[in-house]
């Protein structure tokens, strides 16, 4: 994010880590302009604040960058859970935030200032949040190359329970099992095949940040966990059951819903422009971002152009995919907000 606020924006980032050696190395590489003793500090005079810590430290970091930092301030995180951190910032200045992107390597040595291209950015705004600082971190994150979406905390959690926090169970489960398995029978580990390697590349992630998100989505990914003891059960079953069709049609499902979240995740097309007169009031620009979230219609940009009375004013929206302007606009009008196309 600070290699992205510099080369992109032509920012000025300071910072600050709690292990100095971290810090010092991210000057030395040229990461910060300038290392801060604290949070707080590191937040005086910001613009935007990016705090990247464990989940089960992000209320204290995110309340300490929320006292260092300015009125006009937007701060916002990164964390792979959000219902915590949301229920605990109750500040307009603060939107909760995940990038999905990202490796297994850890470090400002690995940081990449294109990080973020093409990558969904979520954020999660709330009836408090400042419309005018969302607009602010929606435009900064396009910079940066990403695309951010708006989703409700809730929703997020239970999401990212499946595609994210699911997947590095499995991956530690695997590894497990074969390392049982082979030193049950007394061999060495023999050289693996790239499925394997596919599928366990994020086993044993890093124990402090994973364990918090472990612990802070428990219920939503005890539940998907369920879910997939579940169907395992079942292809077990057909397994055991020597059903060749049914393990035929089961391999195919797989492969088209493998092929339909692709072409989800990879549509695009033009942009379309929609402008929406709204009335000056807290959470108004959330509410319009959740209902074009929670339908799958991706907001490509945004402008606020308030009244010179700040009474109300016009939010310009941008979408893109086919389908997704005419849907926005019914979505919008059901809010009882009026809609024109320039």
């Amino acid at each position: 994010m600070a290699l992205a606020a510099r080369e992109r924006l032509g920012a000025a980032v300071a910072g600050f880590d709690a292990d100095p050696r971290a810090l010092e190395e991210a000057v030395t590489r040229g990461v910060l302009d300038a290392p801060a003793a604290s949070i707080g500090e590191a937040a005086h005079g910001c613009e935007a604040v990016f705090v990247a810590v464990p989940v089960g430290s992000l209320p204290g970091a995110v309340a300490a960058a929320l006292a260092g930092a300015p009125a006009d301030c937007v701060v916002t995180d990164v964390g792979s859970t959000k219902r915590a951190v949301v229920a605990a910032a109750d500040d307009e200045r603060f939107v909760g935030g995940h990038p999905l992107a990202g490796a297994e390597s850890a470090g400002v040595r690995y940081a990449r200032a294109d990080l973020f291209e093409g990558a969904t950015w979520y954020l999660t705004p709330t009836e408090r949040t400042s419309g005018i600082l969302y607009e602010r971190l929606h435009r900064m994150l396009h910079r940066f190359g990403a695309r951010p979406a708006a989703i409700d905390p809730q929703t997020h959690d239970m999401i990212l329970a499946t595609v994210s926090h699911l997947p590095h169970v499995l991956a530690n489960v695997l590894v497990t099992q074969a390392a049982r398995t082979l030193a049950a029978g007394g061999e060495r580990l023999p050289a693996t095949g790239p499925s394997f390697r596919d599928a366990t590349r994020v086993a044993g992630a890093p124990t402090r940040i994973w364990s918090d998100i472990y612990s802070s989505n428990a219920d939503a990914l005890g539940e998907a966990i369920g879910q997939t003891i579940a169907a395992l059960q079942e292809v077990a079953q057909t397994l055991a059951a020597g059903d060749r069709e049914a393990i035929a049609a089961w391999n195919d499902r797989a492969a088209a819903d493998r092929r339909r979240l692709l072409e989800a995740q990879l549509a695009g097309g033009p942009l379309s422009e929609l402008r929406v007169s709204v009335p000056n009031r807290p959470g108004v620009i959330a509410q319009l971002a959740l209902e074009l979230g929670r339908a799958g219609v991706n907001i490509a940009d945004l402008a606020l152009h308030p009244a010179p009375d700040m009474s109300e004013g016009v939010v310009a929206l941008w979408t893109t995919g086919e389908g997704d302007s005419e849907r926005a606009q019914a979505l919008i009008e059901a809010l009882g907000f009026p809609v024109t196309r320039p």
